[in-house]
């Protein structure tokens, strides 16, 4: 999983099972892949994996399809359904795919803002990010009501059997960061269907918000570094990191109050620029204040300006993810105490394999 998830896979047949996403906020351009029981997010759109050396067969008539590795057969995996839920639309006439989609086998997504206040201009956008993509392509609306996310969830729960749902959202101001629209949204969910939610954000400006975030449903948090060290984040995302990591330290402290250890965590983008030992020594102390460090590799989106950045290699993903999945079973932080969001999930990343070994 660790070498697919940075070589990439190219495909027999694009269109088998779930759809793979293109564009969006976080990590994109990915396919869903169940190996051995776990699904994982493999690239399938970037320049790596159109020469990966992994390639997957066309599935057969029972949906199982052959891995081959440099022309040989290595393992048989299968890729998750096309969800029922996006077969639907609203009353309007908008496709409830516009408004949330499938990822991993059982996690409902949702950018409830497609638009960053950062994103406008390169001086101060992050430089991985394809939040505007999707929307440009038509295959996303820019503001999804409470109303609209209450629907598609209710639908998704009953159709498709999904078990918890994620909030992201672009920054639409420099004071709550998205905070305020994250709590009207699963404020509407909530009432409509009893569905786990992990919303995400920058953190806000006033701590006050992470106990209104709880009040309105939303059951774990994550504010993302991305990057752990000064130079590269200011390298990278030069808006965002104008929030500072001791500022991103505070914020966590003050949700893990709130939130409960394990239910407050960060995303880290691995092969940007950071060292093994920088990532790691961030790591031990997020989870010493109770923060799920979800450690994935970095994947170049493409219409970004980091679209040719090589992956990280796969050796040094396994070098932290191997000691990282020690760390967090001796800190008590496991991926399956997640309640809802991305490290629960672990799609992105074979972080939690890690952790059962």
């Amino acid at each position: 999983m660790t070498e697919l998830q940075s070589k990439g896979l190219r495909l027999a047949d694009l269109d088998a099972g779930a759809p793979s996403r293109r564009g969006g906020a976080g990590p994109s351009d990915h396919k869903a892949v169940t190996i051995d029981g776990h699904t994982v997010m493999i690239p399938v759109h970037t320049g790596a994996a159109a020469a990966s050396p992994f390639y997957a067969d066309a599935p057969d008539a029972e949906g199982r399809v052959r891995l081959h590795r440099d022309g040989g057969k290595l393992a048989t995996i299968s890729f998750p359904k096309q969800p029922k839920f996006t077969r639907l639309q609203t009353a309007d006439g908008i496709s409830y795919g516009k408004i949330a989609q499938l990822h991993g086998h059982d996690v409902l997504a949702t950018t409830v803002l497609q638009t960053c206040i950062r994103y406008g201009r390169r001086s101060t956008s992050c430089q991985f990010c394809s939040i505007g993509e999707s929307l440009a392509n038509g295959r996303t609306i820019n503001r999804k009501t409470p109303e609209q996310l209450a629907e598609v969830a209710k639908a998704a729960v009953e159709l498709d059997g999904v078990k918890h749902m994620v909030m992201t959202t672009g920054t639409p101001n420099f004071t709550d960061r998205g905070a305020e629209i994250l709590c009207e949204s699963a404020f509407a969910v909530k009432a409509a269907v009893d569905l786990p939610i992990q919303a995400q954000c920058e953190p806000p400006d006033d701590p006050i918000w992470f106990s209104r975030l709880k009040a309105a449903g939303v059951d774990s948090l994550g504010m993302h570094l991305e990057a752990v060290t000064p130079e590269v984040r200011e390298r990278i995302m030069p808006g965002k990191a104008t929030v500072t990591i001791e500022q991103y330290m505070t914020a966590f402290v003050d949700a893990v109050k709130v939130f409960g250890r394990g239910q407050v965590s960060t995303y880290i983008l691995a092969g940007l620029g950071d060292t093994r030992e920088a990532i790691l020594e961030m790591c031990a102390q997020l989870i010493a204040i109770g923060v799920y460090p979800f450690v994935v590799p970095f994947v170049p989106n493409s219409g970004t300006p980091l679209e040719n950045h090589p992956s990280p290699d796969p050796m040094f993903m396994r070098a932290i993810v191997e000691p990282l999945g020690r760390m967090l079973v001796e800190g008590g932080l496991k991926s399956a105490d997640i309640k809802a969001g991305c490290g629960r999930c672990g799609a992105c990343s074979s972080l939690s394999a890690y952790e059962k070994r």
